[in-house]
């Protein structure tokens, strides 16, 4: 993992704020989630969190969960990331692999809220399996760059404050 900084840094606020302006599509009642996914400076895929089909019918988040779900499971939601890998599968297959997922949420303004570290095993192994280069989320100590392979294995140790 790497903290951007510099031109790096300038580079990834750029696609953080386009991943943003995509999480304002979003029509989960819980967050709202953005994804890009960049390759050679180009979005070549993106993704909001929303029921499936962008169907409000399909919408189950506010019925009570079984208990003991994961926390990614208790949603009714199509996850930003999937979408993004979807996008860009179906619109730009060739321009999958090495590519960057920049993803964020906002809050109710629009306004970029920080990531925690990465801890969703769904779309970690889906991006490993599809060939995504990094992972870049934007947490409080700054904007970090991770090796999908990295994120994954995170995203396994990762144990949720109780």
């Amino acid at each position: 993992m790497e903290y951007l900084k510099g031109h790096k840094e300038k580079e990834a606020t750029k696609w953080m704020d386009q991943a943003a302006k995509v999480a304002e599509n979003a029509l989960c009642l819980k967050a709202k989630c953005g994804t890009v996914i960049v390759k050679n400076s180009e979005v070549v895929g993106k993704g909001y969190n929303a029921p499936p089909l962008d169907k409000v019918e399909n919408r189950i988040c506010d019925r009570e969960f079984v208990p003991g779900k994961p926390k990614y499971d208790r949603t009714c939601c199509m996850h930003a990331e999937w979408r993004a890998i979807t996008d860009t599968i179906k619109n730009n297959p060739s321009k999958i692999k090495g590519s960057k997922l920049y993803f964020t949420r906002v809050d109710e303004k629009g306004h970029i809220k920080k990531s925690g570290k990465p801890y969703c095993t769904v779309y970690s192994r889906l991006a490993l399996d599809v060939g995504i280069k990094k992972f870049i989320l934007w947490h409080e100590e700054g904007i970090c760059e991770y090796g999908t392979a990295e994120y994954n294995r995170l995203s396994y140790e990762y144990i949720s404050p109780k």
